[in-house]
């Protein structure tokens, strides 16, 4: 028969070690060696404890007495919190402790089992770094006897315990006040891809849960500007209902993806929230549903809906981080980040203070490639709205700013976009950019700006059909992505150059509609309502054109575009409508 008896147990663990070991493998390793041999080992002895087995980031513990068991814990925290203080921020070490009262087997080799010692496991992971997390049954034995302000944190469904769990924590307030800060957070955004919660119950069907996870932290990890926490740091909150102000401590990121996935007879249902980890708010939230045909299939289009739902509202939640920052504090990225955000402003003045900002930030961090590509498209859009003195020069800058951005980086789909637009519009390259955005594509599927991108190129070159899938794929992608405008006036011009005028005029008036300043919309509208026999209406827009732009000619954009139907169709619509040649 194996030995049994009653025993308080105690789960310690590392909060955040995979994390920690990415940033210093060595340092993290003689840092845990430090705080088991030098802090938990001796307050152990002291308390009459045994430890059962360490477990590389953490110890099993066994105590006798309740009371001594937390009496230790405290003092285990207190220390290690202590010394956490004194270390930089990227080495400090915080634990987390779960401690349970009950009934356990002993094994021959001296090892605990029981539900009672899985308890304690399961409790861990709920405590708050620097705390602890008691069951009730401890509680109670504490009462009168530890003077420890616990809190009251109800019942808890633990993963593969049966029945709920009533919980209190502590957590050692006035040293943890010196860390608010938490671990270190990247000097880029951050994410951590939380596993989805099944709610079919199906093992099955977890399989498949876990697969879409899986897809996404791929395809976010091809996105060179955002860190993105790893599969094994985020998987250990598999089956918990985690707090994510506390995945962002843990795991030192500062967003957070939570989802959850139903299956309902031929039809799947995924839900997903983008929430920034400090504040807990909700950045972003969105449904699919689909029809389950292939299952890999639908697997590839989850995945590719909501990575490249993400990727802009990340965009917009850094910049607006970058706002809030006073000029003092801001780095190379913020500012990039700002530059960013006055482009989107999209205005002659805000432009100028943009490529300002680019040729800053260049001055300041030289290699970093995405200035470069951002000056490119402000130069290309410039270009392209007629907001330049020079139209020669400003072509040669931005081109300039291309070959600049891709000698820096070739594997960030964004600068290779970026780059690709000056490239195409203002050198007339268009081989060159369509092996950038074909580069873009590879390295990031789900990047809506290359596939606008690569639709006007196809536009130009006469492959309609080719031009109008690109510029579907990225609305479908993004379909509020700031940059969407280009999408809906290149459709307008597609479905223009096609000869399927009413779809052109309702793509271009919903452009219009969603950014009146941005030219390139009115254009195929003046072109489609010339075609389609409404000459009034054409000239109309013809003047709106002239007003934006009054030396426009269409010999201006003649030389982009490869002669053929489409582009003849075009030219004649623009001519009917008044523009002149």
């Amino acid at each position: 028969m194996p030995e049994r008896r009653y025993a308080t147990i105690v789960c310690m663990d590392v909060v955040g070690s995979s994390r920690l070991m990415e940033v210093d493998e060595a340092g993290t390793l003689a840092a845990i060696r430090f705080l088991l041999s030098k802090v938990i080992h001796p307050a152990v002895s002291r308390h009459r404890g045994r430890i059962v087995k360490t477990t590389g980031d953490g110890a099993l513990i066994e105590f006798a007495s309740p009371v001594e068991a937390v009496a230790c814990s405290v003092q285990v925290q207190k220390a290690s919190l202590g010394r956490a203080a004194r270390q930089p921020e990227e080495r400090r070490l915080l634990l987390r402790v779960g401690i349970n009262l009950g009934d356990i087997v002993v094994g021959d080799d001296g090892d605990l089992y029981g539900d009672d010692v899985n308890v304690a496991v399961r409790l861990e992971p709920i405590a708050n770094p620097g705390g602890l997390c008691i069951s009730r049954k401890v509680w109670e034995e504490l009462r009168g006897k530890l003077h420890l302000d616990f809190q009251d944190r109800g019942e808890h469904l633990l993963k593969n315990i049966s029945r709920p769990v009533h919980v209190f924590t502590w957590d050692a307030t006035e040293q943890q006040a010196r860390l608010k800060s938490g671990p270190l957070l990247p000097g880029r955004p951050s994410i951590a891809v939380l596993p989805f919660r099944n709610l079919n119950k199906d093992a099955d069907h977890d399989y498949f849960t876990d697969g879409i996870v899986e897809d996404i932290l791929t395809a976010l990890g091809r996105l060179k500007w955002l860190f993105v926490s790893a599969r094994s740091s985020t998987f250990a909150y598999k089956g918990q209902s985690a707090d994510p102000k506390r995945v962002g401590a843990d795991l030192g990121v500062r967003y957070v993806l939570q989802g959850s996935v139903r299956r309902a007879g031929t039809r799947l249902r995924l839900t997903s929230r983008l929430i920034e980890a400090e504040t807990g708010n909700q950045i972003w939230a969105d449904g699919y549903d689909r029809a389950i045909e292939d299952i890999f299939d639908l697997q590839d289009q989850l995945t590719t809906s909501v990575a490249g739902a993400i990727e802009p509202r990340l965009q917009h939640a850094e910049i607006e981080r970058a706002r809030g920052k006073a000029p003092q504090d801001l780095n190379s990225y913020d500012r990039f980040l700002r530059a960013l955000a006055l482009m989107y402003e999209s205005t002659p003045g805000s432009l100028e203070q943009a490529l300002a900002l680019v040729d800053i930030t260049i001055g300041e961090d030289p290699g970093y490639a995405q200035p470069y590509a951002l000056g490119a498209w402000i130069c290309m859009y410039r270009v392209a709205q007629g907001w330049t003195d020079d139209k020669a020069a400003e072509c040669a800058r931005g081109v300039g700013y291309a070959r600049s951005a891709i000698e820096r980086e070739r594997e960030d789909a964004t600068a290779l976009w970026m780059a690709a637009s000056a490239f195409g519009f203002l050198a007339r390259d268009v081989e060159t950019a369509r092996l950038l955005l074909d580069r873009a594509l590879a390295l990031n599927p789900s990047c809506a700006p290359a596939f606008w991108m690569s639709g006007w190129i196809h536009c130009w070159i006469g492959n309609l059909h080719e031009a109008i899938n690109d510029l579907d794929t990225a609305i479908r992608l993004s379909p509020i992505d700031r940059t969407m405008v280009a999408a809906e006036s290149g459709l307008a011009l597609a479905y223009c150059m096609d000869g399927q005028y009413q779809d052109s005029i309702f793509w271009a008036r919903k452009a219009i509609a969603n950014q009146p300043s941005w030219a390139a919309s009115y254009r195929p509208l003046a072109a489609s309502l010339a075609l389609s026999g409404r000459l009034d209406e054409a000239r109309t827009v013809a003047a709106e054109i002239l007003a934006f732009e009054p030396g426009y000619r269409i010999s201006s954009i003649r030389p982009l575009y490869t002669p053929g139907p489409g582009a003849d169709r075009y030219f004649e619509g623009l001519i009917k409508a008044g523009l002149p040649d």
